[in-house]
């Protein structure tokens, strides 16, 4: 079967929104990868988000039937995403980070998927690679959710979960490894429009909830590239940034809680606002007081302080707001 022709229809538009911010670097090698894809109707709507190097100059470069290039004063990628939203004309959306890649099968393998799979969305694997090394010589490990799941909630439980509330599940899925159908983003709203390290995870949740559940390709690759040296979005610790963590976490929670009443979401919950409280301080002293507070009244019985063995061991014996008082001295975090 040709796989860029499901049937004598026309095959669907998929519409690939890129915000971009200082990625100079990276966009070309990026939208490479795009428009090298087998599935061939798409159309590419790359937001320069106020960059200060020569992003936008590269990327208009690309520009054509197929690429439109628009910018927008520095708004966060969020933001981006939702102007790149209100001009897609496409069936199904695939968000890309402008400094990560996709086989060149993954959008044709997701549609061809979702075409069986109505109102479902599609996840795929991923490759997560060091900035300077060679994505293509790793091949993505096997997730637990490589069988996908035709209950939401119960997927988002298990991906929200820790290894020690539900042993063998947890961890995070990459945005760029979705692709979502349209008429569950019309449904579940556009992305929120703050700078905070999780606005993925909050608006999956939405999308996911929105939908009849999750399948898995085998086929195609998302690659998402590491940092150790950059200050990226998701390595910032500004109060700002704590607060939307925060916010973030009270809005999955009650999305969740609307449809379920199992013990485990306060446990799963408990845990993420404890972690938070923990990691927030003694920089933000009141935002972790909340955290914790909400913790508490989820029932929090878990480990209060999780490091080093020494320090994990010391902890128990001084308390972990001491520990972080240590940790923040020494290490400034």
């Amino acid at each position: 079967m040709d796989i860029n022709h499901l049937s004598t229809s026309p095959d669907p538009l998929v519409s690939v929104i890129i915000p971009l911010y200082n990625a100079e670097r990276y966009i070309e090698q990026c939208i490479h990868s795009i428009l090298q894809q087998t599935w061939q109707n798409m159309e590419v709507i790359i937001v320069d988000d106020g960059s200060k190097d020569n992003s936008l100059i590269i990327a208009q470069k690309f520009e054509s039937e197929k690429v439109k290039v628009l910018s927008q004063t520095n708004a966060g990628a969020s933001a981006a995403r939702n102007y790149g939203l209100k001009l897609a004309k496409g069936n199904y959306i695939q968000f890309m980070d402008a400094d990560d890649l996709l086989s060149k099968d993954k959008i044709a393998a997701q549609v061809t998927l979702l075409e069986k799979n109505t109102n479902h969305v599609a996840v795929c694997g991923t490759v997560y690679f060091d900035d300077g090394t060679d994505p293509y010589q790793s091949k993505p490990g096997k997730e637990w959710y490589h069988q996908g799941s035709d209950d939401p909630v119960d997927f988002l439980l298990k991906l929200y979960a820790g290894g020690d509330v539900m042993p063998g599940y947890g961890g995070m899925i990459q945005p760029n490894a979705w692709l979502t159908p349209r008429t569950l983003i019309d449904k579940a709203g556009p992305w929120n429009e703050f700078r905070c390290p999780d606005d993925d995870g909050e608006f999956f949740c939405r999308v996911i909830l929105a939908g009849n559940g999750v399948k898995y390709s085998d086929e195609g690759v998302n690659y998402y590239r590491k940092f150790t040296t950059r200050h990226s979005l998701s390595a910032q610790k500004t109060r700002e940034a704590f607060e939307n963590i925060l916010f973030t976490i009270d809005l999955k929670y009650s999305y969740l809680k609307e449809r379920t009443n199992v013990k485990i979401l306060d446990h799963i919950f408990a845990k993420h606002y404890w972690e938070l409280g923990v990691a927030c301080y003694p920089s933000f002293k009141d935002i972790s007081g909340l955290a914790i507070n909400k913790a508490k009244g989820l029932g929090y019985m878990g480990n209060k302080y999780t490091s080093g063995k020494l320090a994990t061991i010391l902890s128990r014996v001084i308390g972990w707001r001491m520990m972080r008082k240590f940790s923040y001295l020494k290490h400034g975090h």
